[in-house]
C-alpha cells in the first residue's frame, strides 16, 4: 500500500549508484500507472486470497477448527466447498479495492514527496529524512483509505465465513450491506474502524520502517556504501527489495495478529447477547475461549500472506513504475 516510499529508501540505501533507478512521483503518467497497477495489483490479490480466507476463518471459529493449522483448514475448505469456497469474497474485494487503491497509492505518494521535500531544510542525514518520510506517507495514506476499506472488509469478511456454524448466509455483497444496515445501521458497516484506525496506520509505518532498515542492512553487508560508484544489476535489485518486503511482513505480522484477530472478530460475529459489540467484549469472548493463545489465531495464514504480500507488493510495484514512466 505504501510503495512509493521504497523507492527514496533504495537510494538511501544503496547510496549514489542506486539514485539512478529511483523513479519518483513526477515522472509517472498517472493514468498508465492507475491502470496498470489495477491489473497486477488485482492478480497478486488474488493469488493471495485463499490464505486471507483461511485466516479469518480460523480467527472466527469455535472449537476443532480453530486449533487446526492452517493447511489443515485449507484442505477442509476445499473438501467441503471446492475451490470456490477458498475465493469467497475475492469478487468483491477486488472489484471494490479498485478506488480504495487509487485513493490509497496517490496520497501516500503525494504525501511521501511533500515530507521529504520538507524534512530537507533540518540538519538531518538522507537516510532519517526517508525514515521519516516513509513512516508519514505511511500514516496519511492509512487514514485516508481507512473510511473506504473498513466496510469493504466487513462485507468481504462476512462472505468469507459463511458456512460456519452460527454465521448468517448471504446472497452476496449487497445482501450483506442490506441486512447489516437493517440491523445496525450504517455504523455496522464501521465495526472495528476505530482500532483500525489506532492500528493499521502505525502497522503501516512499522511495515516500512522494518523494510528500509532491512534494505539497507541488505545493501551494506552487499557493500554498496554511502560512497558506492557501482550500479547494482536488475536482478540484484529485485531480489534485495523482495527479501527486504518478506521481512518487513513478517515482522509486522507478529506484532500486529493479536490485533487483526480482535478486529476480525468484531467485524463478522453477532453472538455477543446484548448491547453493541465492543473491543472489550470482543477481547473477553476470545479469552473465554482460548486463553491468550487465542490471540494468535490464523498466525500460520497471516505470517504467510503478510511476508508473500511484502516480497509480491514490492516485486509489482517496481514492475508497475517502469511501465508507466513518462515519455522523454
Amino acid at each position: 500500500m505504501a510503495a512509493a516510499a521504497a523507492d527514496t529508501s533504495e537510494a538511501s540505501a544503496a547510496g549514489i549508484a542506486l539514485a539512478e533507478a529511483n523513479i519518483n512521483w513526477e515522472r509517472l503518467d498517472k493514468t498508465r500507472f492507475h491502470v496498470i497497477g489495477a491489473f497486477l495489483f488485482t492478480a497478486q490479490q488474488g493469488a493471495l486470497h485463499p490464505t486471507a480466507v483461511v485466516k479469518t476463518r480460523m480467527q472466527v471459529a469455535e472449537g476443532g477448527l480453530a486449533h487446526m493449522s492452517g493447511f489443515a483448514v485449507f484442505r477442509r475448505i476445499l473438501r467441503n466447498d471446492g475451490i470456490p469456497g477458498v475465493f469467497r469474497g475475492f469478487g468483491t474485494s477486488a472489484i471494490g479495492a479498485l478506488p480504495g487503491r487509487v485513493l490509497a497509492l496517490t496520497s501516500l505518494e503525494v504525501s511521501k514527496e511533500m515530507t521529504f521535500k520538507y524534512c530537507e531544510r533540518f540538519d538531518m542525514s538522507e537516510a532519517s529524512r526517508i525514515a521519516v518520510a516513509n513512516g508519514v506517507a505511511g500514516l496519511v495514506s492509512s487514514i485516508c483509505s481507512s473510511s473506504y476499506f473498513v466496510p469493504l472488509d466487513v462485507i468481504c469478511q462476512r462472505l468469507m465465513v459463511q458456512g460456519l456454524p452460527g454465521m448468517t448466509t448471504y446472497r452476496g455483497p449487497f445482501d450483506v450491506i442490506n441486512k447489516v444496515v437493517r440491523t445496525e445501521g450504517i455504523r455496522g458497516l464501521y465495526r472495528g474502524f476505530g482500532i483500525t484506525m489506532l492500528t493499521q496506520s502505525p502497522a503501516s509505518a512499522l511495515w516500512w520502517s522494518a523494510y528500509g532498515g532491512a534494505q539497507h542492512a541488505i545493501w551494506r553487508s552487499l557493500g554498496y556504501g554511502n560512497d558506492s560508484q557501482t550500479k547494482p544489476s536488475q536482478s540484484e535489485l529485485v531480489a534485495v527489495q523482495a527479501t527486504a518486503g518478506t521481512i518487513a511482513g513478517a515482522c509486522s505480522s507478529i506484532i500486529t495478529t493479536p490485533i487483526d484477530t480482535i478486529k476480525t472478530r468484531l467485524q463478522v460475529m453477532d453472538n455477543y447477547g446484548s448491547g453493541r459489540p465492543s473491543v472489550m467484549k470482543t477481547t473477553r469472548l476470545l479469552l473465554d475461549e482460548d486463553g491468550w493463545r487465542g490471540f494468535y489465531r490464523g498466525f500460520g495464514p497471516r505470517f504467510l500472506n503478510m511476508s508473500l504480500w511484502g516480497t509480491s507488493m514490492i516485486v509489482t510495484y517496481e514492475l508497475i513504475k517502469r511501465l508507466s514512466v513518462k515519455s522523454e
